[in-house]
């Protein structure tokens, strides 16, 4: 029985097809970092199938947005991706099968780059997996209504959606061992180690080009008392909790670390100890606007700190500027722990 003609020429792009997704395959299954690994991805997919229209939706809430926004890449990726609630993306793609477009485009707005907005005829929205939790979608646009049709067989998009969700794991596994290699694992800044190689650097570099550098040293009064009292899990809250506030008080350029326990510390480049006192009085305010509730009370977190500058007549090296600011600090807590002054440190 001889196979048709049009059987035939199917089978065989099929099989191209195949073959392309296979190579994609080989060229994102090395790559360990989320950045290199969509730009790849990405890359790879329009030039072997001519899609002039390629990006990622990511799910904010999801596992992926929270890996992308540990590591910093999400900025970096930003041309090549579109940030979408939950509520929408499941307004949008019900299921986790390949979905087809050609009318009512108006109705992926949401999912869509607003650059695209009027060189759209077809789309195909492919989700991705992430361990089993959908995380986003592979989208593709052409301007020809015809190219994502529905009713067009999306098995091979699926499969290349699989496979990319593979790769993607192994991807993010990767990328979470080099975060905790130099991330506190509780609140996620930098870790001592790295916070003692950044400190060398920025000294260096402002005693070459004779620019400023301001360090604080801070820890949190009555810790202990929280923890005996509320436990260690609202104890970790509370660390959480003065982690984002320093960080949401820092400009780009400052580096906030957990040092010890309940201890911090801020290098604050180009700034003088006026700076850093400023910075300080933010942190204290934001902290002060937003406790801590344990679902029975309010725990108000106080902090004392010390600061040292690179110009103080006792710092000679970088690891002077921790001990000295360490020191200053230590001078303020054992003033409040005298009578008549409150919060000290048990």
């Amino acid at each position: 029985m001889e196979i048709p003609k049009a059987l035939l020429d199917r089978l065989k792009r099929n099989e191209e097809i195949a073959r392309k997704f296979n190579e994609i395959e080989i060229s994102i299954l090395s790559i360990l970092d989320f950045h290199n690994f969509f730009d790849r991805l990405l890359t790879e997919i329009s030039d072997k199938f001519s899609i002039p229209h390629i990006w990622v939706a990511i799910i904010s809430e999801g596992r992926l947005a929270r890996h992308l926004e540990d590591n910093h890449d999400s900025r970096e990726l930003s041309a090549s991706m579109v940030n979408v609630t939950q509520q929408i993306f499941s307004s949008i793609v019900s299921t986790p099968k390949p979905l087809l477009a050609n009318t009512g485009l108006w109705d992926y707005k949401q999912i869509i780059p607003q650059t695209l907005d009027q060189d759209i005829g077809s789309i195909a929205i492919a989700p991705i997996s992430l361990d089993g939790e959908i995380v986003g979608s592979i989208n593709q646009a052409d301007p020809n209504p015809k190219r994502f049709k529905p009713g067009i067989d999306t098995s091979l998009l699926e499969q290349l959606a699989l496979k990319v969700s593979l790769c993607l794991s192994n991807v993010t596994a990767h990328e979470q061992l080099k975060f905790l290699a130099f991330h506190d694992p509780l609140t996620g800044l930098l870790n001592r180690g790295v916070m003692k190689r950044v400190l060398e650097r920025e000294f260096s570099r402002a005693k070459r080009y004779e620019t400023d550098l301001s360090l604080i040293f801070l820890d949190l009064d009555d810790f202990k008392t929280i923890n005996d009292t509320a436990g260690h899990d609202i104890g970790d809250q509370v660390l959480c909790l003065v982690a984002r506030a320093l960080t949401a008080q820092k400009r780009q350029s400052d580096i906030v670390a957990r040092f010890a326990g309940d201890e911090f510390i801020v290098i604050l480049p180009s700034s003088n100890t006026s700076h850093a006192e400023n910075y300080i009085h933010r942190v204290q305010h934001y902290l002060e606007k937003t406790p801590l509730n344990d679902g029975e009370k309010d725990h108000f977190i106080r902090l004392s700190h010390g600061i040292s500058n690179i110009l103080d007549a006792d710092i000679k090296e970088a690891s002077d500027m921790v001990k000295i600011a360490d020191n200053r600090m230590y001078q303020i807590k054992s003033i409040k722990k005298r009578p008549g002054l409150a919060h000290g440190k048990d």
